[in-house]
Formats: C-alpha cells, structure tokens, sequence
C-alpha cells in the first residue's frame, strides 16, 4: 500500500455511542428511533451495557486508526440531537466522555452531531478538541457557549446543498460563513454535513481553492 504524504493529513472517524446503538437497535436509520428511545426507557441497565461494549470497541478502533497514521479522528454521532438534553445527561453523556477519554493523548478529537444546538454546550465539555457545528447552527453562538476559541475549536458549517448553487450563491453563503467565524483562530472550514452526490468536483475544488484565498 502506497503511503501518503506527509504534508497530507489522515482523519479517522467512527460512528458515535447514540448513533451505533439506534441502528442496531432500529434495524436501519429512523426519524422518531421509537425502538431505540423504548429500549433506552425501559431497560436502562441493558442501554448502558450494551453502549460500553460499544464504547470498548470505538476506543481499539480510533486507536487502531491512530496507530495506522491518522493524526486526528472525528467521531459522528449523527443523531445526537434526537436527544433532549435530560436523556442526553442520562443514557450518554458519560460513553461519549469515556470514549474521548480513551483515544491516545495528545490526537485532537473531532465530535460532530446533527441538529445539536441545544447540546453544544455538553458536547463541548465532553473533552474533545473541536465541536463541529451543523448547517442550522449559529457559528458564532455556538463557538461563545462552547466557551470560544481559547477553550476548543469549532468546525463548520456551509450547507451542503451551497455547493449545488450558482457560484455567485455559493460565494456569498461561503463569506457568511467566513464573517462568522471573524478570522479567530480555531476556526475549521467545513460543510455543516455530509456533502451530497450531486456534487460536481469542480465546485468543491472551486470552494477549497476561495477559502484558501480568503481566510
């Protein structure tokens, strides 16, 4: 296998806790996690067991990844923000701490989730390094309650579907996103999810190429 080059930096990633269980327990993605939330409610013991069996996993995982030449991993609990805040405290929070907590010292951990907002301020405090914020989240806001740049990073966060827009649009919505983040460091351009299929490559190259320049 060809190695990369050094200037070129390796990201691992992994599923998070919430994430993992709601599939293995919903048999696929969902919109309400009926099954996932009746499980979580009812068999608070068995929910817990079976996230730090998880949780044991991820660790050997990241750090396998780790071993192998990433330089910084990013864990994607997607569907975090299905959560209120209580549940959150009380089925996660401690797995996402110990998760962290278990990558080598001194690898900078990403910690991203959709629809997160009113748990910004938790994800923050989990430990990781940076939070990735989501296409409707406030950069701004969110980095000031995540306790600003001298405490963690923040990455995020252009809509995906910018880069399906006229470049005029997606210039403008990129600035946006630029302003918010005022050139204070820690700030990691980036889409606020996945980006889409529909992409065409050369807009993407497009937008890595005007952020380079304007940032």
């Amino acid at each position: 296998m060809r190695a990369l080059p050094a200037e070129i930096p390796l990201i691992g990633f992994c599923g998070g806790p919430f994430t993992l269980a709601s599939y293995a327990v919903e048999g696929g993605s969902s919109r309400h996690f009926t099954h996932t939330k009746t499980f979580m409610y009812r068999e608070p013991e068995a929910w817990h067991r079976l996230l730090d069996r998880l949780v044991d996993a991820l660790i050997d995982y990241l750090n396998r990844q780790i071993a192998a030449g990433a330089s910084c991993v990013q864990i994607f609990d997607s569907w975090i923000g299905n959560l209120g805040r209580g549940d959150y405290l009380t089925f996660i929070d401690r797995h996402l701490r110990r998760l962290i907590a278990g990558i080598v010292p001194g690898v900078p951990v990403i910690l991203f989730g959709t629809g997160t907002n009113h748990l910004i301020d938790l994800l923050a405090a989990t430990g990781c390094d940076v939070i990735g914020a989501d296409t409707v989240t406030d950069l701004n806001e969110a980095w000031s309650r995540c306790g600003g740049p001298q405490k963690l990073s923040i990455q995020g966060n252009l809509d995906p579907c910018a880069l399906l827009a006229p470049r005029e649009r997606l210039i403008e919505m990129t600035k946006a996103v630029l302003d918010a983040a005022n050139k204070r460091p820690g700030h990691i351009f980036n889409l606020g999810h996945g980006i889409v299929k529909e992409t065409d490559p050369e807009q993407a190259k497009f937008l890595v190429n005007y952020v380079r320049e304007h940032s």
